[in-house]
């Protein structure tokens, strides 16, 4: 029998499809067996008696099932995302994609936040002695406070600061003191801040794709980046504002490079303002700057005005930490005392061994398996350049993200709570599943939302 030509490069097409999807089933059953691998090892671990202050590891949680009042609202959420999430995102308007997805983010975090219920779900988990509102309750000169702050980072001294606050820099408690001053005190209305900032951070992300000339890519990432299983930790904790804080400088310093002389020069001035005040609400954040400059060199169009424009963003960067030094905060002083102060604590027992692996398994918790598939198909497009920029874009983005997380990993200075830690970087991951083909990208999604909803039932989470 002899097969006609066309019949044959179709057969070998549909061949090379099946196994890149077979690679895509490989690669999120990597991420899982890490999970599993990370937890098995974990409680061997503690059962020889380490001290980790873990007792689900990897995972900073407890093994306690249950269900709360936003337990109904999550699962209707993930069905119907899952069901008809890739199918909007693909036929809306751009201008109405973005505000329905910011409010279906909106929806899925705060549903997961109270699946632990109110109190303990919500309004509990920034106002514990080791959180930010107790500190920031008890400021009555924000000058002061910004003066002496590092002579309360180390601790066993008097007026010593509690783990987060002397952990990152004086801008994140000054957030919640403003707040509070605002009439706005409390558990309750920190959390709402968390969370409304937090939900924006992957409408950010598709923003920045949209920027970079990747409007196809922005719309098939969009359902992932909004069914993100970090938002677990978005709500409620303040690495989740730091993520929005963080993806916005990002995205608006790109769209202030794009756009024409006056719009554009005030977005890249917010953009800069922006992220200096993420490295002065997280010194680890430092390294979201890598992300920044792929994003910067994705947004190039070859004109002098765009240089023009990066200097314009160095400026709005370079505004806030003039600012906060001469309001009398060294940074640099800052993150080495933290360093001494790190080691005070649990992070002298936790074992560097361990850790340098399982951090990046409590990452594939909060990122999700499906980014495993995804970063799977973006080392090749990177590294020999394949594709346009629907391709290029994504895998540059999360590549950087990457990059940046394993800086941060091999520190030192992470040892678990990564889920957490690293939400910034976590939501640039994400942009790599714009590269799953329709075929694995459905099936994906669902295991994404299936991931959140499996953790945030089963585990009791301490943020």
């Amino acid at each position: 029998m002899i097969v006609p030509p066309d019949a044959t490069v179709e057969i070998a097409a549909s061949a090379g499809v099946d196994a890149e999807l077979r690679r895509d089933r490989r690669m999120v059953g990597f991420a899982l067996a890490l999970i599993g691998a990370a937890a098995v090892v974990g409680v061997i671990l503690l059962a020889f008696g380490t001290r980790m202050s873990l007792s689900a590891p990897p995972l900073f949680a407890d093994v306690h099932p249950h269900v709360g009042p936003g337990s109904p609202v999550a699962l209707v959420l993930g069905w119907a995302g899952w069901r008809y999430g890739p199918s909007l995102a693909r036929r809306l308007p751009w201008r109405r994609l973005l505000p329905l997805g910011y409010a279906t983010a909106l929806a899925w975090t705060s549903a997961l936040a109270l699946i632990d219920g109110w109190q303990r779900g919500w309004v509990d988990r920034l106002a514990t002695p080791d959180e930010y509102l107790p500190t920031a309750g008890a400021i009555t000169d924000p000058g002061a406070f910004l003066r002496s702050f590092t002579t309360h980072i180390l601790d066993f001294r008097p007026g010593s600061f509690p783990t987060h606050v002397s952990s990152h820099p004086p801008l994140a408690t000054l957030v919640f003191w403003a707040m509070d001053r605002l009439g706005l005190p409390g558990g309750g209305w920190a959390g709402v801040l968390v969370v409304l900032v937090g939900s924006s951070a992957g409408i950010a992300v598709a923003v920045t794709l949209f920027a970079c000339g990747a409007a196809d890519s922005a719309r098939t990432a969009l359902p992932f980046l909004i069914f993100f299983p970090g938002a677990i930790w978005v709500g409620v904790s303040a690495d989740g504002m730091f993520a929005g804080v963080a993806a916005w400088s990002i995205a608006l310093a790109v769209l202030g490079v794009r756009r024409g002389r006056f719009g554009g020069g005030l977005l890249a001035v917010i953009g800069g303002i922006l992220f200096g005040v993420t490295v002065y609400l997280s010194y680890g954040l430092l390294l979201i700057g890598l992300v920044l400059v792929a994003a910067l060199v994705l947004g190039l169009r070859g004109r002098v005005s765009d240089l023009v424009r990066w200097a314009v963003v160095a400026v709005g960067a370079a505004v806030v930490a003039v600012g906060m030094t001469a309001a009398g905060f060294s940074w640099l002083s800052g993150v080495s005392l933290l360093t001494e102060r790190y080691y005070q604590g649990v992070a002298a027992q936790r074992p560097y061994g361990y850790f340098v692996w399982a951090n990046l398994a409590a990452l594939a918790v909060s990122a999700g398996p499906a980014v495993a598939a995804g970063l799977a198909r973006a080392v090749p497009v990177v590294s020999r350049r394949r594709g346009g920029a629907d391709r290029f874009v994504p895998a540059a983005l999360a590549g950087a993200a990457l990059l940046a997380v394993l800086i941060a990993d091999v520190t030192g200075l992470s040892k678990a709570e990564t889920e957490r830690i690293w939400l910034p970087f976590a939501i640039w991951l994400v942009a790599s599943t714009a590269l799953l083909p329709p075929r694995s990208a459905k099936c994906l999604l669902g295991v994404q939302i299936a991931v959140a909803l499996l953790v945030n039932h089963f585990l009791l989470t301490h943020w």
